[in-house]
């Protein structure tokens, strides 16, 4: 089986290393805190130094990272991936990261011979080490082809949105749209508590209403009772990161998005207090 290198060992990249051991994929894991890859290496992964040294003689490398700077610092310089993946290979990034971002990248990419698949990804910790991730592609149809034997590994959907950027395109508008659906759900709860309506009947009204999507349901009990968790899997400060981005994408195309700018300046706000706190956190600002 061909080599595939992973880059980022956060819950969702531990998740996605352990997956591809698991469909028999040889894998070289880079992390800038080491001690991250240990259950990796148990499990049968591949120690590398630097993302330089995990591209070598690699299929492809994916990375998944907090945000655009984390990502250039893997892809790029001396000891970065892209100059020491061979010609033809992947290169797969799945972080969410800006649309400009994403297109240096692939013209980087483009440049050296590689070929880039944009691949943010919908799905928790759980999904991904499962191998149960929806993919979200940006790519030539017959790249995404190629690389699909690692990219089902990883998943049970993958979604074609178009050429390399549609995929981030995608995330960006979607994780938009979420930050306003919390931010909204946020002030219906504070709003429910000054009514002094009864918070049980309050909790089962909204997770079974008209406006109950995933995002509603996951966080109404926790900002009702506010039962933050300790260690979550999206926090305020990646939320507020992703409206920026999404901001960007819709000012990069003259399309509004009043209802976003506000959410955005509802996270940048609760995140001032706390960055690492559970997204759910953002009812305390109400």
């Amino acid at each position: 089986m061909p080599t595939i290198a992973v880059l980022g060992l956060g819950r969702m990249g531990q998740g996605m290393a352990s997956s591809l051991l698991r469909s028999g994929f040889r894998v070289r894991v880079w992390n800038r805190t080491p001690g991250k890859a240990a259950s990796l290496l148990s499990l049968g992964a591949i120690w590398a130094e630097s993302p330089a040294e995990a591209a070598k003689q690699a299929f492809a490398v994916i990375s998944m990272l907090a945000d655009d700077a984390a990502s250039s610092a893997v892809w790029y310089g001396p000891q970065g991936a892209m100059d020491h993946l061979p010609a033809g290979s992947f290169a797969i990034e799945c972080s969410t990261v800006s649309i400009k971002h994403v297109e240096r990248l692939a013209a980087a990419a483009r440049a050296r011979g590689l070929r880039y698949i944009d691949c943010p990804v919908t799905g928790w910790p759980e999904a991904a080490a499962a191998g149960k991730l929806t993919l979200l592609t940006g790519a030539d149809p017959a790249d995404l082809e190629a690389a699909r034997p690692v990219l089902a590994s990883l998943s049970v959907t993958i979604r074609h949105f178009g050429p390399v950027g549609a995929g981030t395109a995608y995330k960006l508008m979607i994780n938009l749209m979420g930050a306003v659906q919390i931010a909204a759900l946020a002030e219906g709860m504070a709003l429910a508590e000054r009514l002094g309506l009864d918070r049980e009947t309050v909790i089962a009204a909204i997770e079974n209403s008209a406006a109950a999507s995933p995002q509603v349901i996951r966080h109404t009990r926790k900002m009702a009772e506010r039962n933050f968790l300790a260690d979550p899997p999206f926090t305020l400060a990646l939320r507020y990161k992703d409206a920026l981005y999404g901001l960007a994408l819709a000012e990069s195309v003259k399309s509004p998005v009043p209802l976003g700018a506000v959410a955005a300046h509802c996270f940048a706000r609760a995140a001032d207090a706390g960055p690492d706190r559970d997204e759910a956190a953002v009812i305390t600002l109400v």
